[in-house]
């Protein structure tokens, strides 16, 4: 295993190559570190600015293995990581960050549920649902509406469904296809708030402002950030996100995603919907909000550098762009208080992210 703090000059993996693994790499290279990026798919976003790409499975044994014979650590852009990817890169010699307790846990819905809650970090009330007559009595408990959805996979809107009769639970169950699924409590929530944490081998920790979530059809469509929020709330989403990196021994980037819940005559109620373990969509705008943004921050962590500061200097609108919404960049560019991330995608599917503008409100 490398000696840590790693000096410039290391060669970081990256498993993934979207625009997360776009966006790290780019964080990497600035801080004087070398890239090889793994993903099946040849000429991705993220190989285009790194040093070089091993095209292959995520689970192909004699790629991963080159791969941490090449790499000092290797992290990851998205979390449905094989456990024994990581074991295969922590063999060939290469640190491993975030660890695979936490990919583990949050690949799986029940078990991500289950963890948060042991740690002191609320969530709705949910069960484990198998077949029919575990929906029904699930649905009996929680009551409905409710929300249906695959234990693993599945993300902006996909694999899940809402159940408001009980007629409709069987149609709903079969929908998912017979997998394994968890049923969640409606949560009465008045916005969605995320925040982004940092953990480093020591156990140091940095906690950005939180940020206000708008989503559409399932899809996040803006964060705006600093959110406008009390300070007792922040203190309390700190708080829960500081139990989720230490319960899980965690080093690198994490993201919190919370049901604000007001609660008359006293303190709103913060749920854990989620957490991810990776830099997040909802951490985008710290890119151009803070000195050190999301993506550098989990890469000084898991290298062993020092965590970089994360107060807010901006308050920033981010705003995904899908599909053919990227087309817009030439007016985009024009903005004089606008920063174009372009993805480097080829080809603008129907919903596909393809960028992203940080639109600067004013300065803190």
């Amino acid at each position: 295993m490398p000696d840590l703090p790693l000096p410039p000059g290391s060669t970081l993996g990256i498993l993934g190559g979207g625009q997360l693994g776009r966006m790290l790499s780019q964080a990497v290279s600035r801080l004087g570190f070398d890239v090889v990026i793994l993903d099946p798919q040849p000429d991705c976003p993220a190989a285009r600015v790194s040093r070089a790409q091993i095209t292959a499975p995520y689970d192909d044994p004699d790629a991963l293995q080159a791969l941490g014979r090449l790499c000092d650590v290797v992290t990851f852009e998205f979390e449905n990581v094989p456990a024994a990817s990581v074991e295969t890169l922590a063999e060939a010699g290469a640190l491993v960050a975030p660890g695979p307790t936490a990919l583990a846990v949050a690949q799986d819905r029940v078990d991500e549920k289950t963890y948060l809650n042991a740690v002191g970090a609320p969530t709705v009330a949910f069960a484990a649902v198998t077949t029919l007559d575990d929906l029904t009595a699930a649905i009996e408990r929680l009551g409905l509406p409710a929300l249906l959805k695959t234990r693993r996979e599945g993300y902006d809107g996909k694999g899940q469904v809402w159940i408001r009769d009980i007629a409709d639970a069987a149609d709903a169950l079969e929908s998912l296809g017979g997998r394994p699924a968890i049923l969640e409590a409606k949560a009465s929530f008045v916005r969605e708030l995320s925040v982004i944490a940092a953990r480093d081998w020591d156990g140091h920790m940095a906690v950005y402002p939180l940020g206000e979530n708008s989503h559409e059809g399932g899809v996040l469509r803006t964060t705006l950030a600093p959110a406008t929020v009390d300070e007792k709330t922040q203190v309390r989403a700190r708080a829960i996100a500081e139990a989720i990196l230490d319960g899980l021994d965690y080093v690198g980037v994490l993201g919190v995603e919370l049901f604000d819940i007001p609660v008359p005559g006293g303190d709103d109620v913060l749920l854990v919907n989620e957490i991810a373990p990776r830099v997040h969509n909802t951490g985008h705008w710290t890119q151009d909000g803070c000195v050190c943004d999301q993506f550098e921050q989990h890469i000084r962590a898991i290298v062993g550098w020092p965590l970089g500061p994360t107060e807010a200097h901006a308050r920033i609108e981010m705003t995904n762009l899908l599909g053919d919404e990227v087309e817009e960049w030439r007016a985009l560019a024009a903005e004089p208080n606008a920063r174009l991330h372009l993805y480097g995608k080829h080809e603008a599917r129907a919903g596909r992210k393809m960028a992203h503008v940080n639109r600067v409100l004013g300065s803190l």
